[in-house]
């Protein structure tokens, strides 16, 4: 049985005021510790030494976007099956399908409404545990 705690979150967002607000509502409201990272190589390097319980993306990022940041992490032993959801503007069907594929197990659109993403994150942490 997975284990039902979230309590760790790397959270992956190169836009300051986007990272800053959610780090800030998931900290106070959801009760979370955050590790954030403005790039996806950032995250690389500050995953040798965390292992959160959940890995928070944004889509769109310079240099690496949140799906390479994603495969990259998952080739790190300790992060390879861990959960992951990404926070994109991009939210067709096409592309929720492609996050799914990535091993995603949800999606939180842009843009985010502070006040719900704690609760959202904690939505869909908890389905990843319902039976399909």
């Amino acid at each position: 049985m997975m284990d039902s705690n979230l309590n760790s979150i790397l959270y992956v967002e190169d836009d300051l005021h986007v990272r800053t607000t959610a780090k800030l509502v998931l900290e106070v409201i959801g009760k979370y510790a955050v590790r954030e990272c403005s790039s996806g190589r950032e995250a690389l390097l500050a995953a040798r030494d965390f292992q959160p319980d959940l890995i928070l993306l944004d889509v769109m990022m310079p240099e690496l976007d949140g799906l390479d940041t994603l495969a990259l992490l998952r080739s790190i032993p300790h992060l390879a099956a861990t959960p992951a959801m990404f926070v994109t503007s991009l939210t067709t069907p096409d592309d929720i399908a492609r996050y799914a594929a990535a091993g995603a197990i949800g999606v939180i659109p842009k843009p985010l409404e502070p006040l719900r993403l704690a609760g959202q994150v904690y939505t869909m942490w908890e389905q990843r545990l319902q039976p399909a």
